[in-house]
């Protein structure tokens, strides 16, 4: 079994709605390097999970305390990965925190967001997300 395919102890299982939401609009990736229809991908998404707004992003769920999927349109498998904590607005003094993102177990097209309060513990913030693809 390959270190892609296994359930990573941090992330919990995806849902069978997961899979099938993720996979509707799914695009294939490619094995080596950034095609020539390389895109840029993002989504604003709310501390509660909401999907603010976004290019390419299909779907945001809040999986619990801190923690979030964020399902784009294309395949991320081999994608790069970069998320902020940030308000979804335009003005306004966003909470300090941290957020570590990698891809989303079992759902190739999905990113796994976790968001911590400055001294590590898992809290609802508000972030955006960018992906290379």
């Amino acid at each position: 079994m390959s270190s892609e395919s296994k359930k990573p102890a941090d992330q919990p299982a995806p849902s069978a709605s997961d899979i099938a939401e993720a996979s509707a609009q799914l695009v294939p990736g490619t094995t080596v390097g950034m095609p020539p229809t390389a895109q840029l991908f993002w989504a604003v998404i709310e501390s509660t999970g909401v999907l603010v707004r976004g290019f390419g992003a299909v779907s945001a769920t809040r999986l619990g305390a801190g923690q979030y999927q964020v399902v784009f349109s294309h395949d991320l498998t081999r994608s790069a990965y970069v998320g902020t904590i940030g308000l979804t607005g335009a003005v306004g003094s966003s909470p300090s925190g941290e957020i570590a993102v990698v891809g989303r177990f079992g759902v190739p097209n999905g990113v796994f967001v976790q968001t911590f309060t400055s001294a590590g513990v898992a809290a609802d913030r508000a972030f955006h997300l960018t992906i290379s693809s």
